[in-house]
This record gives structure tokens, sequence and C-alpha cells, in this order.
């Protein structure tokens, strides 16, 4: 009998840990510094040395910034808290209900952790964890970073589990028609143009993930196929925008691309979000549709940075018509695609 009990504690436990960014606790500035400075000190955010980066962000940004973007904050702060940490919470509420596994959040920076997350699935049991980054596309400053992270955490904490990570879900057929059902739905009867706003990157972080060292940012984005796409968030970013506008039946002409978000001085991916709002009237665009594919959570970057002030500057600039399409959020279609790439890497494990 003792053995029977002995084997049956020993089955491994499967369970599911959702990550996405983080935010600060609350919108109090010491609270917003002190996220700013774990999120900004990540050398996949800003990839300078130590030492520099160090002086940059606490010696320059962190003096000013945590006051600006504090007020940001509480242009979106909720009563339940962080719009990106509930919305987050209800796709773990819901997905729990559609899997008979164990299911956690965790957040890059702040609170509740990686480490966090992973000790309430060990404290139920599990030993084989399915890590989801809530990121479409990938990149060094969220994918990688995650995942980098999550390994340090189970090397020093918990080195009996193991874990498989979803990986970047950009092109997946599930994803796409999900996404693209849900900016129908959505999508004024009359507009000009549909803009697909990502999160902007260095322009160097899309070198440094190039296995090949040919990036040019330009026509190996539109191949077919290159070794490079696996890891080019340009590509995927693109790749995307143009599934998602046949399964709407758009034509590429009246679909934009931009990037968003961008700090400092330094070369990002372009064009610029802001800048194309400003230009855009100009070019008679006065009915504008724009959706921000990089996240699945509406967060700052969705609802005070496009939603309010990019709105701003496009009716500032001769717009008529701004019309933000919200992001995927906890749609029950989407909560299903969660689930489907969960259980695909839950299945994993019993082929290993």
């Amino acid at each position: 009998m003792q053995t029977n009990n002995t084997a049956e504690f020993q089955k491994p436990k499967k369970g599911i840990l959702l990550v996405n960014l983080g935010s600060p606790k609350s919108t109090n500035v010491e609270d917003v510094k002190e996220y700013l400075d774990e999120f900004l000190m990540d050398e996949k955010v800003i990839d300078y040395r130590w030492m520099f980066r160090a002086l940059l962000i606490r010696g320059i940004i962190l003096r000013k910034r945590p006051a600006k973007s504090a007020e940001a904050y509480r242009t979106v702060w909720t009563d339940e808290g962080s719009p990106l940490i509930v919305i987050t919470e209800k796709i773990k509420e819901k997905l729990q209900k559609i899997v008979d596994v164990p299911v956690e959040i965790g957040m890059r920076y702040a609170e509740p952790s990686i480490k966090t997350g992973i000790e309430k699935l060990v404290a139920q049991g599990v030993t084989e964890i399915v890590l989801f980054p809530l990121y479409p596309q990938y990149a060094m400053s969220t994918t990688e970073t995650v995942v980098e992270k999550a390994e340090e955490v189970r090397k020093e904490h918990f080195p009996g589990i193991r874990i498989n990570y979803v990986q970047p879900f950009y092109n997946r057929e599930n994803y796409i028609s999900c996404l693209a059902e849900s900016i129908r739905e959505k999508l004024p009867a009359q507009f000009d143009a549909l803009q697909f706003s990502y999160h902007g990157v260095p322009e160097r972080h899309i070198f440094k993930t190039d296995p090949t060292n040919t990036c040019n940012l330009n026509d190996c984005c539109s191949r077919d196929s290159n070794p490079s796409h696996t890891f080019c968030y340009r590509h995927q970013c693109y790749k995307t925008t143009e599934l998602v506008l046949e399964k709407l039946n758009i034509p590429r002409e009246k679909a934009i691309v931009t990037f968003q978000s961008r700090l400092g001085n330094d070369k990002w991916i372009e064009p610029y979000t802001d800048e194309t709002l400003e230009n855009l009237p100009a070019k008679g665009i006065k009915n504008l549709a724009i959706v921000c594919p990089a996240f699945v959570s509406d967060c700052l970057e969705t609802l005070e940075e496009i939603a309010m002030e990019g709105k701003e500057e496009f009716l500032h600039a001769g717009g008529e018509q701004f019309h933000y399409i919200p992001c995927l959020n906890d749609e029950d279609r989407w909560i299903q695609v969660v689930k489907n790439l969960c259980e695909e890497k839950l299945n994993e494990f019993y082929l290993v």
C-alpha cells in the first residue's frame, strides 16, 4: 500500500502559467518608479551595458518619468486596479473553467511575479508547467525576457519542475481567425483606413535577434520564407497584418502598419504611430479605425497612448472620426484559443 501511495504522489501533475508584462501596484509615483526601475533595467529592454543603463535610467529617466507615467496610469486605472492585471485575471478565471489543470498568472515585472505564479502551482502539486507568454509576436523585450526570467527562477527555486513554453502565435490560424472576427465586429460601417499599431522596438533589437545576420529591415521581412522570421518581430507584425487583412477581405492599400511607444533618441522601427496619426488627415484619411495587435489585453499603451492621446493627435490634425478597436481581452473565442495553444504544449509532455 505504501508503494502505491508513493507512486501516486510522484505522478507528474500539470499546470498552466499565463505571463503578461506587468503593472505598478498603484498609481502612486513611488510605486510607478519602482515598476519602471525593474522594467527599464532589464537588459532585454534597454540593452546597454549595466553601468550606462543605470546612469541613463536611474540618473535621468527615473527623475521625471515616474510622475508623468503615474498621471497616465490614473487615466486608465479602474476600481479593480490596473487594466492589464484585471484582464489577465479574467482570462485566467475563464480558462480555469474549461481546462482540468490548475491555472495561475505571473507578470514579468512587479507582482504577481513569475516566481509567485510558479509557487502557487507548485503548492497545488504541479511539477510540469506550460508557460504562456501572452505576446503574439516574438521580441527580445517580450518573449525572450519572459523565457529567460522563468528559466532563472526555475533553476534557482524550482529545479525539480519542467516548463514547456507556448511559442509566438502571430500566424496561427486559430489566433488569426479570432483576431479578425473580433476586429470585424467592431469596425465601423465606413472607414478610410484601418491602422495596425504595434509596439515599437529599437532597430538594433531586430539585428540582435537575427540568427542569419542578413536582416536589412526591408525586403527580408516580406519574403515568403527566411530563417530570421522565427525571431524577427518586424516580420511577424507584418505577417499578422497580412493574414488578418485576408480574413477581413480588406485590400492592403486600405491598411497602415505603424509602431508606437518609442523611448529615448535611438532609432526605432518605422513608421511611427504618432507621426502617422498627425499626417493622415492631410492625405485625405479623415475616418480612421485603429487596432493594436501586439497586445492581447488592453493596457496603458492601448487605452491611454492610442485611444486617448492618439485620438487627440488625429483629431487635432484634422481627422473627423477615430475608432479604437479594443484588444481581445477576455472574449470567449480568445479564451478558446488560449486553451488550444496550451493543450498542445500540455500534450507534448507525454511525448518526452
